[in-house]
This record gives structure tokens, sequence and C-alpha cells, in this order.
């Protein structure tokens, strides 16, 4: 694509920046400097010669800034920081020159048969010779060095918005897993009670419906609360009970200051599920499930711990987690980083407690 030019209202905007006052006190501070150096071998008075040396800098410095402005458009071949470097040098002596001609009135004659404005002359020049590029070699490379910190500050903030993009589409990715592995394994309970003939499969089927018309319409949020939490797990309990309610005990013991927390979307669930599956189904006898939800410590090192604790099979005879595990551990990891732990461990007799530790995230 063809580059873009300024518009000659940016480009003079751009030239009035770049007369900052950093700028203009640098040059001023060099070129009192350079007039307090040579003062020894001047005639004129140390005030006059100070006031000589800062115009001729200014008259530098404006046509470095000039130059860093236009023209707008430079030939290929042109580099425009060169150009800026030959600008100073010529504008040195052209600065110095027009300052004698000022002190003498514009009497050319007077100022070339005069030897001691001629050394003056000389003097002035070759110091701003060697010192005005140098200066400007400074001036460049300090922009140049400016200008690569923005971009790499432009480059991080970039990097770091396409990775928050790509954890946001990795989390949708998951909660898509979650949708239908969740919804496909309540399904297929009620499918067994359908087959089996047993007559509690209408009941369970409108708690089903009951309780998909509150829990659909979350599973694609982006953050739940603790509270919707244990709405859902008690009514997937009661459903889970009405099918086996021989086989299934289970009882909830929430903090209410916990329930306010925010806590990614179906993550107790997850495990109560979890729990169900690997644990209560593949047992003879069934078991009880406990869900408790409890705050722990206080200000800044406050957590909340969660626990659902079954006295199923266990990890041994249970076999894998399963991929709702899998896919919660990530989630956690991408939602709330390491401060959000999940652990099982065995209980005995037999069973599997999963202990999940949330911080500390109000709405």
């Amino acid at each position: 694509m063809p580059q873009t030019l300024p518009t000659h209202a940016q480009t003079l905007r751009a030239f009035f920046r770049g007369l900052n006052p950093q700028r203009v006190t640098f040059t001023l501070g060099i070129s009192s400097l350079l007039a307090l150096v040579l003062s020894p071998v001047f005639v004129t008075p140390t005030p006059v010669l100070v006031g000589r040396s800062m115009v001729i800098g200014l008259l530098a410095l404006l046509t470095f800034v000039g130059l860093e402005c236009w023209p707008r458009r430079l030939p290929r071949w042109l580099a425009r920081w060169l150009l800026q470097l030959v600008g100073v040098a010529l504008a040195v002596p052209l600065g110095t020159l027009v300052v004698y001609m000022v002190a003498v009135g514009g009497n050319f004659a007077a100022f070339w048969q005069s030897e001691a404005r001629m050394m003056g002359f000389l003097y002035t020049a070759a110091s701003g010779l060697v010192l005005g590029p140098l200066v400007a070699m400074a001036a460049l490379y300090r922009q140049r060095d400016a200008e690569a910190r923005s971009q790499a500050l432009g480059f991080e903030l970039e990097r770091s918005e396409l990775e928050r993009r790509a954890l946001d589409a990795r989390l949708r990715l998951l909660h898509a897993q979650i949708e239908p592995h969740f919804l496909f394994n309540t399904l297929a309970n009620v499918r067994a009670l359908v087959d089996a003939g047993s007559p509690k499969a209408s009941a369970v089927l409108s708690s089903l419906i009951a309780y998909l018309r509150a829990a659909v319409p979350r599973l694609n949020d982006e953050a739940s609360n603790l509270g919707q939490e244990i709405q859902l797990v008690r009514a997937y309990l009661e459903l889970m009970h009405l099918r086996m309610p021989d086989r299934l005990a289970y009882a909830l013991d929430v903090a209410p200051a916990a329930e306010r927390l925010i806590c990614p979307p179906m993550t107790v669930l997850t495990l109560v599920e979890n729990a169900i599956r690997h644990g209560i189904d593949p047992s003879e006898e069934g078991g009880r499930i406990d869900v408790t939800v409890q705050l722990e410590g206080e200000g800044a090192a406050q957590r909340c711990r969660v626990q659902v604790r079954d006295t199923g099979v266990g990890l041994r005879q249970g076999g894998s987690p399963g991929l709702g595990l899998a896919n919660l551990r990530e989630r956690l990891q991408l939602s709330l980083g390491a401060q959000a732990q999940l652990h099982l461990s065995e209980v005995q007799p037999h069973g599997v407690c999963a202990e999940l530790i949330l911080p500390i995230q109000k709405p």
C-alpha cells in the first residue's frame, strides 16, 4: 500500500511539537557552554558571545526540526536523518555569518576586512560544525530509541490482546465441550430408566426439563457465582436422587457469605457430576455425596474452599476422573490462574474428596 502523506496542518503541528521545551533548553545550554569555552580567545564580551551562540544554536535547531517535517516526501535514495545532518552542518556557518552581518549592520566589507571578526567567524563556525552534527546525531539516536521502545510497547500490547482473545476462544471451546458432555450423560440416565420401564421415568424427565430450563442458559456464561452453582447442584442431585433413590444420599452445607463469590460456570456441578458418574454409579451399594463450601482466612489471604466428598468406589476402582475434570482444570487455569487449585484425594474406607480452592472475587 502506498504511504499516506500527512496533511499540511499535521506537518505544522509536528513541527511545533518538535520545538519542545526539552530540545530548546538543551540547545541553549550547549550553545552557552560552547560560548564560555571559546570566550578566552574572543575580545567580544562574554554575554554578547553567549547571546550570539544561542542564536546560532536556535537556527540549527529550527533547521533540524524543519527538515524533520519537510519535505513531506523524500526520494528513496535520500534518508531523512542524512538530510537533517547535512542541514545542521550548513546551518551553523550560515547562521554564524548572519549573526556577524547583523553585528556590522550588514556591511560585508567591514566584516571581510576585519581580521578579528574573520577569526571569530572561523572559530565559531568550526566549533559549531564539530559540535552541531554530533548533537544532531545524539538527538537522532535518542529519537530512534524512543520510536523503537514505542514500537516494542505497541507490539507487546498487540500480543497481549491476541493472547487475551486466544484465551477467550479457548474458554468458549471448553464450555462447548462441557455442554454436550453433561447433557448426554444426563440424557443417558433418563434413557436407562425408560429402557427399564421404571415408573419414575416420567417424574425424572419432568425434573430434567425443569433443570435444563434453568441450566442451559448458563452453560455459555462467562461468569457465575457460587449461589447459582449451588442451585444447579441441588437441582442435579434431586434429579439423580429420583433416578436412584435407594443408592444416593446427599447433603449441602454452604456458608451464606460465599454465595455471592464469582466462579467459572459449571464448576461445582462438574465435580458433583463426576462423583456420581465415577464414584456412585459403579458402586453396587451406591453412596453419599456431601458438598461443603466454606470461607477460610481473612483479608487478602482469604480463600473459598469447596469440597465434594463421595463414598463411592474411589479412585482406584473408578478409574480416570474423565473429561469433565480435565476441562475444569484448564478452565480454572485460564480464568483464575495459579490462585485456583483442584485436588483429588482418597476417602477411607472408600470414596473420593474433590477439593477446590478459589480466590475471593466479588461482583
